[in-house]
């Protein structure tokens, strides 16, 4: 009637393919769009923020499979918008190259598609988590399927930097054309009949309209306020992501297929930094959530510094470590929070998880679109403003780093200081 081991690594799968998509649409084709097609880097920032402002509709697909069911559809149709948003979003680069409407066009309609698919299959997979996952095993589940998502995004990464040098257009198009088929295929036979098998949340007939439902989570304090934390984390989370392929191309002369592989070393980080918050927290329960979201914090601050410092003093050998660095200590800080937002979940009025998933991701992707764009933005204006790259750049950084240590701050008031009561270690067979 729950989730067991094999299904939430299934269910860890979906998560992945979702991540292996994504990570093509913030992190290659922005670099092709800022470098290798001289665009401004406010366009791309436009772009994913178009597709992360698109996700405030997340409460509401929460709220939909929280009353009508059925979120394996949700899911699978979800993936498959994905898919076709980020094929038509690398067409839209090609397109660039001899038209510029055109490609200005079909991108905003991609990068729209973009956002609907992540907002219906993600928030619909949390659902199904975050429901039919027994308390013991919610913060554990957390940890192993938010891994697997990073595990595709840097294997992706990777292995399309691997792959795309030397860069042509029609080489570009058939190594997204493999990812997004590839990952819809992957996200049917992981989830498939899983839904069927598990005990179904209670229907929420007290509140059939999706507002009534969203204003009873509000009205949560604990909800509340942890959706303003993730507001603040997250605008500093995403502030260097449409900047840090951009940077290691204009300042250190990255070739595409390099600068993609820096962007895989930095989630590989992150993916290092969620294991070892999984084996310490949820394992061998060692230190609160509480405070692997603070060091977390800080260790990203103290990371952006120095990626700063390695532009302003040419000091290049400094920047992947620097990268891996903030992958680490952003993956900490990532899943104590999904951690805390798993448990949250499940706490205040019955049969709106899905809502409160919703919201909290909708929070996110606000803040990734906000934070992406002010960085690329930021970033456009001090080019403009001073003639060194290198400190325009790493004034956006040392910025970023602020907003971590607000963030840091906030965390201490607003996250409850538990122990993982519900991360008991895998029991193998189970």
């Amino acid at each position: 009637m729950t989730l067991g081991w094999f299904s939430i690594i299934r269910l860890g799968l979906v998560q992945m393919a979702l991540g292996a998509i994504v990570v093509l649409t913030t992190s290659t084709l922005n670099r092709l769009m800022v470098v290798e097609m001289a665009l401004p880097a406010v366009l791309p920032g436009l772009l994913v923020a178009l597709h992360y402002g698109i996700q405030i509709t997340r409460p509401n697909w929460g709220f939909l499979s929280d009353t009508g069911g059925h979120r394996t559809r949700w899911i699978i149709g979800g993936m498959a918008c994905l898919g076709l948003g980020a094929f038509g979003a690398a067409v839209g680069v090609v397109l660039f190259a001899t038209s510029f409407a055109t490609g200005l066009a079909l991108s905003i309609l991609s990068y729209a598609l973009i956002g609907l698919g992540v907002g219906a299959s993600g928030t619909s997979l949390l659902a199904l988590l975050a429901t039919a996952t027994e308390p013991r095993r919610r913060a554990a589940a957390a940890t192993i399927t938010w891994l697997m998502m990073i595990f595709g995004i840097a294997v992706t990464a990777g292995t399309v930097g691997a792959f795309l040098d030397p860069y042509s257009p029609a080489l570009l198009l058939r190594i997204v054309a493999i990812v997004t088929v590839g990952a819809l295929g992957l996200t049917v036979l992981s989830v498939w009949g899983i839904e069927r098998r598990v005990k179904p949340s209670a229907p929420a007939s007290e509140a059939p309209r999706f507002i009534d439902g969203l204003r009873e989570v509000w009205a949560e304090p604990a909800a509340r306020n942890f959706t303003v934390f993730v507001f603040l984390s997250m605008t500093a989370y995403f502030m260097q992501e449409l900047i840090l392929e951009p940077y290691a191309g204009l300042i250190f002369g990255f070739t595409p297929g390099q600068s993609t592989q820096l962007s895989g070393a930095q989630n590989g980080g992150v993916f290092l930094g969620m294991l070892t918050v999984g084996v310490a927290a949820t394992g061998l329960r060692i230190g609160s959530l509480r405070a692997w979201v603070v060091a977390g914090c800080l260790g990203s601050a103290a990371s952006l510094v120095a990626i700063s410092l390695a532009g302003a003093f040419a000091l290049a050998p400094a920047l992947l470590p620097a990268v891996v660095a903030l992958g680490v200590f952003n993956g900490m800080f990532a899943v104590a929070a999904i951690g805390s937002m798993m448990a949250l979940a499940s706490e205040g009025r019955e049969a709106r998880e899905g809502t409160r998933m919703g919201l909290w991701g909708a929070a996110q992707a606000i803040a990734a679109g906000f934070g992406g764009l002010i960085g690329a933005a930021a970033v456009d204006v001090m080019r403009i403003a001073l003639t060194d790259d290198s400190i325009a750049f790493g004034s956006v950084f040392l910025f970023e780093a602020g907003l971590f240590l607000a963030a840091a701050l906030l965390a201490q008031k607003v996250i409850a200081d538990r122990r993982t009561p519900a991360g008991a270690p895998m029991v193998p067979g189970e």
